[in-house]
């Protein structure tokens, strides 16, 4: 889930043109500083991102005609090329509007935090690999769907697949971890249940729709909105344009289109591809009680009591939140899905922190630094060097 784009600027460091005179022995000093700093930065361990496609086979021949063609934004180690060690893999899901590299190198600089948490021991050396799951709605749900492609077989048997036949991987679930944010913490808890024999460690960082709640609900305004435009490109203009607006009605039909077509898909609507929960005659709100069920069943909350052998096998299973969230539904229904763990007694972790959907996940004071990459230290397996 996004709320508006941020707007990244560049700081320049330059002398003022104004500036006659130099001081000889201060740019001395300040040209020796910088010289100590770039050898301190060059020290630090060096990984490397590469980005590979291929094609995914659970998304051939969807009837949306969504790409099979998928990208991976792929994190190595220092020294990954000139040894024989195989390495522990964390998959990173991103979310609802995002792509394999905005979350690996805009969002989060994955690279950084990594390079800085090998060199400091805050982690052993690992793989970390984010899958593109863009569809043309701007996100899969990671939900296996009749209509788009089957996305959570997509995370969690192709891109596995392929990390371990093409990578120096630890081709076993106890060396493998799943995480994700907003749309991709939802799908790293969905995923985590679906496949528990391919991944022993989950993480969720502001999980979102896991179950209805304030401003994710059937009495949102969007589903009004959704029946008026009737029309895939009409919506998709609507969300890009929240972007600038801040218009959460805009932005929620998306998101509702979107997951009408992995939830509750149904080619018969030429054009929105997908059934809805509510629609509209005029002004008057018509549920569905049967879409409605459909998309209660994918709802990670309600999936729970269906997946407890797959949550009790975890290894670690841990979610966090913002007290202060943009999403209001995220913090209660994050909430919710712990206490229901906690009635079946599935142990797990659980946190709120102070902040918002996404301003303490990067940099070194931030979570994925200090609380998710010790997390998956902690929980994954990693080969025992050999003499």
């Amino acid at each position: 889930m996004r709320k508006a784009s941020h707007t990244w600027g560049m700081i320049t460091l330059g002398i003022p043109c104004g500036l006659q005179k130099t001081n000889y022995k201060h740019m001395k000093k300040i040209v020796f500083s910088f010289l100590l700093f770039s050898i301190a930065f060059a020290g630090i361990s060096q990984g490397k991102m590469e980005r590979r496609e291929f094609v995914a086979a659970s998304l051939e021949n969807n009837p949306a005609g969504e790409d099979p063609l998928r990208q991976l934004s792929i994190y190595l180690p220092q020294d990954y090329e000139k040894g024989t060690q195989r390495y522990p893999v964390i998959y990173v899901l991103h979310g609802y509007g995002g792509t394999d590299s905005v979350m690996m190198n805009v969002w989060i600089d994955f690279k950084l935090l990594l390079d800085e948490a090998i060199k400091t021991g805050k982690m052993s050396p690992m793989i970390v690999v984010a899958p593109n799951s863009m569809t043309r709605m701007q996100g899969s749900f990671y939900t296996n769907s009749a209509g788009s492609g089957n996305w959570a077989d997509y995370i969690g048997k192709d891109v596995v697949q392929y990390m371990d036949e093409n990578f120096r991987t630890i081709p076993d679930r106890a060396s493998r971890g799943l995480c994700g944010h907003s749309m991709g913490g939802n799908g790293a808890l969905k995923v985590g249940m679906l496949y528990a024999d391919t991944f022993s460690a989950v993480y969720a960082l502001s999980p979102a729709v896991l179950n209805w709640y304030g401003d994710f609900s059937l009495s949102s305004p969007a589903f009004k909105r959704i029946s008026k435009l009737n029309s895939q490109d009409a919506i998709l203009k609507g969300l890009f344009k929240s972007d600038q607006t801040g218009d959460f009605d805009g932005f929620f039909a998306a998101v509702y289109t979107a997951m009408a077509q992995v939830y509750s898909p149904n080619g018969a609507n030429k054009e929105l591809g997908a059934d809805f929960p509510v629609s509209y005659l005029g002004d008057s709100a018509v549920y569905d009680s049967k879409v409605i069920s459909e998309w209660e069943a994918e709802f990670p909350y309600y999936m729970i009591d269906d997946y407890l052998p797959q949550l009790r096998s975890l290894s670690a299973l841990k979610m966090d939140w913002g007290r202060n969230e943009d999403f209001p539904h995220i913090p209660y229904s994050s909430l919710q899905f712990s206490k229901k763990l906690e009635s079946y007694h599935i142990n797990h972790f659980a946190e709120e922190y102070i902040g918002d959907h996404g301003n303490m996940l990067d940099g070194f004071e931030g979570r994925v630094f200090t609380e998710l990459l010790p997390f998956f230290n902690t929980y994954l397996k990693v080969q025992t060097p050999t003499n």
